[in-house]
């Protein structure tokens, strides 16, 4: 049976994972960070940089190797404009269905897929220590094999389901604006899919916020 994902992570569910994930950054300060995944994409990618650019904002790209390696310019401009960068795999896996050696294994070929594109030299430790599950599904023996290696798992607290083409992007916009609190790590997609809502509802969601006082922030390493 399909169990859709909650707008907002309920707070039952972060507690169940103190340690282990990371699902919102609590400040007293007005923060929100953005977080954008399965890119990079081409025009839809270099739609949400170039917004980004124009409100003077840097968010968190969690990205698939595979789509690195076909779109390493697009890759690059998400560096060169300074946002932060996150492994989101190789091939977009559910850790759920996966073996542990074989995920674990794809998150190391999209991490090289990146350095590689990057021209970075090999080193012990990972240049993109960030990590989101796809799906949010992810095993604990997972989970625990990445934290030896270094790995931070990223989460997020509201979901924009802008990937849903069941829904109007109006919801879409809904779905952030009355579900998003100050500290949370918000969830949209740069891709083909969700490109129609997203288009629709970022801009409103950026300007919303702004005009609140709220900051938006990229992640960063060592929470």
């Amino acid at each position: 049976m399909f169990i859709p994902l909650p707008i907002r992570v309920p707070s039952f569910i972060k507690w169940m994972h103190p340690s282990w994930y990371i699902w919102d950054i609590p400040s007293q300060k007005k923060v929100i960070y953005l977080t954008f995944d399965d890119g990079p994409i081409p025009e839809v990618t270099e739609w949400v940089l170039a917004l980004l650019k124009q409100k003077d904002i840097k968010a968190t790209f969690f990205c698939i190797g595979d789509n690195v390696q076909k779109h390493p310019q697009v890759f690059k401009q998400i560096i060169e404009d300074g946002h932060v960068v996150g492994n989101h795999t190789q091939h977009h896996l559910k850790g759920w269905k996966e073996a542990t050696e074989d995920y674990i294994s794809n998150i190391a070929l999209a991490e090289s897929t990146m350095t590689t594109v990057l021209n970075k030299p090999k080193k012990s430790t990972s240049y993109f220590p960030l990590f989101r599950p796809p799906y949010g599904k992810i095993k604990r023996k997972q989970a625990k094999q990445l934290r030896k290696k270094g790995y931070q798992i990223i989460m997020y607290r509201t979901v924009a389901y802008d990937w849903d083409a069941s829904i109007t992007p109006e919801k879409c916009l809904q779905n952030v604006l009355r579900h998003t609190k100050s500290g949370d790590l918000v969830v949209f997609h740069d891709s083909v899919k969700a490109s129609k809502n997203m288009m629709y509802a970022l801009p409103k969601v950026i300007d919303y916020f702004l005009e609140k006082g709220y900051h938006f922030k990229p992640m960063k390493e060592n929470y």
